[in-house]
């Protein structure tokens, strides 16, 4: 009788979730657009969990009592999990469903920024951005499967791609521009506000608009875990040792080789214990073979000639006294160009084109970083805004296509590939991307050594010119300071602090030197590819015709 009962139309019953949605050929043009929109959503809440703090670190010091090198471990303990969660992530989605992963993943990342609010110091920022961290590798993953389901499957490679790709590449700019506000609001506990309330509507959107489910399967294996446990510690190590090895110098802290040492160890034990399995984790024959090696080697590639707007533009703008409120007018035209690009490539993208999709980008990058290499004091962010949105539009053009030919290569071998696949491009995004950031950096701080200790030995008090300019610099103070000794001395400071940003700025400008000629060189790489292309179909063409 309960039974009946129970299942009698007239008994009370909790609500149902709402229905999947049809697949992308069935779909009305209101729910497709309505997917793009959640693909946004969960882009931007994605995006500026992790950029509102790298983009803000000098801010932050004061917030939380702690130097610039203690505040970048922020940005070190975040990327540890987020680069590689999402490999083991795959196999749970595939054996829990799409719908749970969904919402657990969502709510979980909810309550860790709802602890950002709690925090008050950098012991308690550190453990709640670890947190962070592995909260937000889901939403990577739902922000590409809501954009690709929203096309029919022939266009999911180049629109599908394009445009969840150019969503995440437009969060740093977005970052920027909107940072200056929250910080006014309440420094830490202003930027993640913003956080708590997007991600309170992502989980509604996730909830009321279901994604086309996936097909369940028994796929996770308890050396999966053995697995990926190795994996983590080793790759987050060496994300940890990139995000901040510049700032403690890399041959004086002896952690760093003891870091890598282990990190090394851990991922060989990882290696090994995948090559004999029957049903690996990862597959490291395929991943060490030559077609991904090389386009690991690209995507890394890409991710340091990046490193010319990501850490380049902004540090000299730093390195030359500017506050974040007088980039917006830049940041926004980098957006501008950012959505540019991504949309061009999905307009102009087929497998065949893509060599040339990558030659106009590279084209664009090396254009961008030749016209900043000349930059003086005086530049401000108003005569960066050609070169910039260069850049920008060749960086949205470039990560797209190179996503969908690997993409495609790895479904060709079959979907037991995809996993393999899907870690490599997140290592070369999150671990390139602090790659990036760590090769500029110790470049730019290496050659401004140099040139701080030249002009230190040009500038003499022997030199009229300098006896002048320090008289300058002395009478502005001659209001306020009626000692003559303590003006000198101010003088002096004000000296010193002209030749730091002149050597910052030489520095600086060889760096975009450097970031223009890689460009150039990535670019003589696919022409050469290309030329060997050609070449191999010609001289194999006599002999299928014989």
């Amino acid at each position: 009788m309960s039974a009946s009962a129970s299942s009698s139309p007239s008994s009370p019953s909790a609500p149902s979730p709402p229905a999947p949605s049809p697949p992308a050929d069935e779909m009305s043009l209101p729910r497709r657009g309505a997917f793009m929109l959640a693909s946004a959503l969960l882009w931007t809440t994605q995006g500026l969990g992790m950029n509102l703090i790298a983009t803000n670190i000098p801010q932050l010091q004061g917030a939380l009592g702690a130097t610039v090198q203690e505040t970048t471990w922020l940005t070190a303990v975040y990327m540890a999990p987020n680069v590689t969660l999402t490999v083991l992530l795959t196999k749970i989605r595939t054996q829990f469903g799409l719908r749970p992963f969904a919402e657990v993943g969502l709510g979980v990342f909810l309550l860790a920024s709802l602890a950002h609010l709690m925090v008050n110091d950098l012991n308690s920022a550190l453990v709640v951005r670890f947190l962070a961290g592995m909260a937000a590798a889901p939403l990577s993953t739902l922000g590409i499967l809501y954009m690709i389901q929203s096309f029919p499957p022939a266009r999911r490679l180049g629109w599908g791609i394009s445009l969840a790709l150019t969503c995440s590449l437009s969060m740093p700019p977005v970052a920027r521009m909107i940072s200056p506000g929250l910080l006014d609001l309440g420094r830490w506990q202003g930027l993640y506000t913003l956080e708590v309330g997007l991600a309170l509507v992502a989980l509604t959107v996730v909830y009321c608009l279901p994604l086309q489910p996936f097909p369940r399967a028994k796929v996770l294996h308890w050396k999966d875990f053995v697995s990926y446990s190795l994996i983590a510690l080793g790759l987050g190590l060496v994300a940890a040792v990139l995000a901040v090895g510049h700032l403690y110098w890399w041959f004086e802290a002896p952690w760093i080789g003891v870091c890598l040492a282990v990190a090394a160890v851990a991922l060989g034990i990882a290696a090994a214990i995948e090559l004999n399995r029957e049903t690996p984790l990862l597959n490291v024959p395929w991943l060490l073979g030559p077609d991904m090696v090389r386009f690991a080697l690209t995507l890394l590639a890409y991710r340091v000639v990046l490193a010319e707007q990501a850490s380049g533009a902004l540090g000299l703008f730093q390195a030359l006294g500017l506050a974040g409120d007088q980039t917006r007018v830049l940041n926004a035209v980098i957006l501008a160009a950012t959505v540019a690009g991504g949309v061009s490539c999905g307009a102009l993208f087929t497998l065949a084109r893509v060599p040339l999709l990558h030659a106009v980008a590279l084209a664009c990058i090396a254009t961008g970083a030749f016209l900043d290499s000349h930059a003086t004091v005086l530049t401000r962010p108003d005569n960066m805004l050609v070169s910039q949105a260069l850049i920008a539009f060749g960086a949205a053009m470039f990560l797209p296509s190179a996503m969908s030919t690997g993409l495609a290569n790895a479904f060709k071998r079959g979907p037991e590939f995809f996993t393999s696949f899907i870690a490599v491009f997140l290592f070369t995004q999150g671990v390139g991307g602090l790659l990036g950031s760590a090769v500029f950096g110790t470049f730019v701080k290496w050659r401004e050594s140099i040139h701080l200790r030249a002009l230190s030995d040009a500038v003499t008090l022997t030199d009229p010119r300098v006896v002048e300019r320090l008289h300058q610099l002395a009478g502005a103070y001659r209001a306020a300071l009626p000692s003559s000794a303590a003006r000198q001395a101010e003088g002096l400071a004000g000296l010193a602090g002209e030749i730091s940003r002149q050597a910052s700025l030489l520095a600086y400008n060889e760096a975009f030197f450097m970031i223009g000629v890689g460009a150039l060189g990535m670019l003589a790489c696919v022409g050469a590819s290309l030329v060997l292309a050609g070449w191999l179909a010609r001289r194999a063409l006599p002999s299928s015709v014989s």
